[in-house]
């Protein structure tokens, strides 16, 4: 497939690496120009481009930006056929994308960021660590695959986004519509605990929306503390125990 990624950060270059790798035709953007963009996220394949040429005839779009950035971009998508497949892996940390006193009052992550681009997307990646991301993948069939939890409104984005989850060795756990991926946003039991199709499905339904930013800003304070601390430096697999404990 054709697909275009617009950020590089430890998801965005992650995505391009293993997709290329599956044999997809990617390119890569940033906010500074291909020229900036680091050779090794292009070691499988991928390419560097601008913003608007990862946008030009692609068949899916995954935007890999901080949630503050979607409406600095937003203007990328108005020649965008509404055909398109867009995944969004973006979540809310007020922390780092300020205040947004919709999503505060209550509004789900994912259709703030649909309203704002204007048009359908998918949510997928999300709820996944960096570091899980690079080296956990498996081959299908696996029985211990860690499964990925995907919302879209569209059957065609839930297909599409399914089949590239696979492609980068993990499961997809269809957690409904836009509306209900709140269950995949921080604090919420799917969120960055690395569990198995058959786990997540024992715990989605138990996911309390009123709960989720409580939960997700005890954690960002636990990792800060943790960071902070010079004899106590979290380890790779450090999130995925905090967040089980917090979340679960």
């Amino acid at each position: 497939m054709k697909i275009g990624i617009i950020g590089v950060g430890h998801i965005g270059k992650t995505l391009a690496l293993k997709l290329a790798q599956a044999g997809h035709d990617v390119v890569v953007a940033n906010s500074s120009g291909p020229e900036n963009i680091d050779r090794a996220v292009l070691a499988t394949g991928a390419q560097a481009v601008t913003a608007q040429q990862a946008v030009q005839n692609k068949e899916v779009i995954i935007l890999s930006v901080p949630l503050n950035r979607i409406p600095e971009i937003a203007r990328l998508f108005n020649a965008v056929s509404q055909e398109v497949t867009v995944i969004d892996t973006s979540n809310y940390y007020p922390a780092r994308d300020s205040r947004i006193e919709r999503i505060e009052a209550g509004m789900v992550e994912s259709l703030w960021v649909a309203e704002q681009l204007g048009r359908p997307i998918a949510k997928a990646w999300n709820a996944i660590g960096s570091h899980s991301l690079v080296v956990n993948g498996k081959p299908a069939g696996s029985p211990d695959r860690i499964a990925i939890p995907i919302a879209a409104d569209r059957d065609i984005d839930r297909e599409i986004t399914t089949r590239l989850i696979n492609d980068t060795g993990f499961d997809a756990f269809y957690t409904g519509s836009l509306a209900d991926s709140w269950r995949q946003q921080p604090g919420a039991p799917s969120y960055c605990t690395d569990l198995t199709l058959t786990e997540i499905q024992a715990v989605i339904d138990t996911a309390e929306k009123h709960r989720l930013p409580k939960r997700r800003d005890l954690a960002v304070a636990a990792i800060m503390e943790r960071v902070e601390s010079p004899t106590t430096n979290p380890d790779a697999e450090y999130g995925v125990r905090l967040s089980r404990a917090l979340y679960m």
